[in-house]
């Protein structure tokens, strides 16, 4: 395992025969996700918003692994049509799917809604991605060995509660609060998943992590006040996209993962550093609020889960 039982993107076992779709994967921390795993032999979907970005994206990871099966998928997370129309695309093309790979974000963004009339980060972040994994789910279900892993945030910490009595931000908005409520969601999610699963259907796992600080296009919505502490911080904490996708390709790929499980950054504050399993707050872990989270989400959606 790496250099003094640090993990990388080395240990990650072969994955001949494995279908994995990665949602937000033309840039960042997904596209090195989906690279690493086209690398070691899995059949890779780029599901992505924009098509030309994401044939730019497959051109560059079959230069540097000329064997690699890489295709694109368009989708939007911010709408739920899209959505739809994605994962019939994706049952269709592909009876069994092994690894699907929640990664696309938005953060910090002014307040806008999706073409659903959702707050734009809970709606792309937690209720886009919910509603992908139900649709796909009857694909992952049949194949053993399978995950879901979805990607949260420290930020799942900061300022962060679920606001159940103003889901879409309405009666005021705070960028900071609605991206902390939203990676909340996104463990809350996980942990819910992972429970309906077990008492059920033992061969799909949910699994969450986080990226730490990497440099990514993300912070490009970041608020004018933090951008002078944006720019003397984050060369001293900031680690590359590739070592962000870490904490991801472990909870996807490492043979000891269980379900339930959430990986981050070894360093201080897990800011950056090589994959380790790593906690996450109180409030993520509340049962009830897990239940509540997942009814909504599945009247908000109209996707429902079988499981």
């Amino acid at each position: 395992m790496g250099d003094r039982g640090k993990w990388t993107a080395g240990d990650v076992p072969d994955q001949s025969g494995r279908v994995a779709v990665v949602t937000g994967s033309n840039t960042g921390i997904g596209y090195h996700t989906a690279a690493v795993l086209a690398k070691h032999g899995a059949r890779v979907v780029l599901a992505v918003r924009d098509l030309d970005k994401g044939q730019a994206a497959v051109k560059k990871i079959t230069r540097a692994a000329p064997d690699a099966q890489v295709t694109v998928q368009e989708l939007d997370l911010s709408s739920l049509e899209s959505v739809r129309a994605a994962a019939k695309a994706l049952g269709a093309a592909y009876p069994r799917i092994d690894l699907l790979i929640n990664n696309a974000g938005v953060m910090y963004t002014p307040k806008q809604t999706t073409v659903d009339g959702f707050e734009l980060q809970f709606g792309t972040n937690h209720l886009g991605p919910f509603a992908l994994t139900g649709l796909l789910l009857p694909r992952m279900m049949r194949v053993k060995g399978s995950r879901v892993v979805t990607v949260a945030s420290a930020a799942h910490r900061i300022m962060a509660q679920i606001h159940f009595e103003d889901l879409q931000w309405e009666n005021g908005y705070n960028r900071i609060a609605a991206y902390g409520q939203s990676k909340l969601a996104n463990l809350m999610f996980t942990y819910e998943l992972q429970r309906r699963l077990a008492a059920k259907h033992k061969s799909t796992i949910a699994v969450a992590a986080h990226p730490g600080v990497a440099n990514t296009e993300l912070t490009r919505y970041l608020p004018a006040f933090l951008r002078p502490a944006d720019r003397l911080l984050m060369p001293l904490v900031v680690q590359s996209a590739a070592m962000g996708a870490l904490p991801t390709l472990r909870a996807a790929t490492d043979t000891a993962v269980q379900g339930g499980q959430y990986y981050g950054p070894d360093g201080i504050g897990e800011q950056r550093g090589h994959p380790k399993l790593v906690d996450s707050s109180k409030q993520s872990q509340d049962v009830e609020l897990q239940d509540r989270l997942w009814a909504v989400s599945e009247e908000l959606t109209g996707v429902t889960f079988p499981v």
